[in-house]
């Protein structure tokens, strides 16, 4: 049987109800997050269990198609995972992949969408332009904290400060009202060195708040510009979603 966890955490949080599920989605976290197929003992390692447990729920999640190995036997999320992923917002998605891919191929950078999740900054969807030499790559389900990065700032911006984290610094809360100001918001060097970001809100009715954003790496674009031209497209999804 599933070994259950009732107890409260430090913090006051509650324990996972199922602690093989919640090892379960960890795993699927460390796939996503992960630069390329890990071993099952790498897998052990990030989840801090014997390598016996992580080998049995690898073979589950092997068994439902959401991870897979390669033939060097490295695990990696499977094809599954792509299809559940689909489905999330998938209004959103449909009406965002085609400005996304103008965006892309207009500045020949990679162009996304980001949502917040609790305190973290998701990306949902995002595209590489077609023909550049070099682009970043922005995965689906990436994410990192609110606190960093243009979109989080956007984010932030559309929030009551009483709902903010705790550890937001005066800068960062200058960042946030500069939103206001001039409609977008930049950063570099914040979520990965050298790699800059422009995002501007992304407000749609009956919905968390989301972002519209860029990233590349180089001095290359005028933010401004680029920002106008992701709030023409944001404009767009919004209409197309009756916002």
């Amino acid at each position: 049987m599933p070994t259950t966890a009732r107890a409260a955490t430090d913090g006051g949080r509650v324990a996972p109800a199922s602690q093989t599920l919640s090892r379960g989605i960890r795993i699927l976290e460390v796939l996503a997050d992960a630069a390329g197929p890990l071993t099952t003992d790498e897998v052990a390692n990030a989840l801090g269990v014997h390598r016996s447990i992580a080998y049995r729920l690898v073979r589950t999640l092997e068994d439902h198609g959401l991870v897979l190995r390669d033939s060097a036997g490295g695990v990696e999320l499977g094809a599954r995972m792509a299809a559940l992923a689909s489905g999330v917002s998938r209004d959103l998605q449909a009406e965002a992949l085609p400005e996304l891919t103008a965006i892309a191929n207009e500045f020949g950078i990679t162009s996304f969408v980001a949502v917040l999740d609790q305190a973290e900054c998701i990306t949902l969807a995002s595209v590489e332009p077609r023909h550049a030499v070099a682009s970043m790559v922005q995965r689906p389900g990436s994410r990192h904290s609110v606190t960093v990065g243009a979109p989080g700032k956007v984010i932030l911006s559309m929030l009551p400060p009483a709902e903010w984290p705790e550890n937001v610094s005066d800068r960062l809360r200058a960042d946030v009202a500069e939103v206001a100001v001039t409609g977008y918001a930049t950063s570099h060097d914040e979520v990965i060195p050298t790699v800059q970001s422009v995002a501007v809100p992304l407000v749609l009715p009956a919905r968390r708040p989301a972002a519209l954003a860029v990233v590349y790496i180089g001095p290359r674009y005028d933010p401004a510009e680029v920002a106008e031209r992701l709030q023409r497209s944001a404009a767009t999804i919004r209409g197309a979603l009756g916002g």
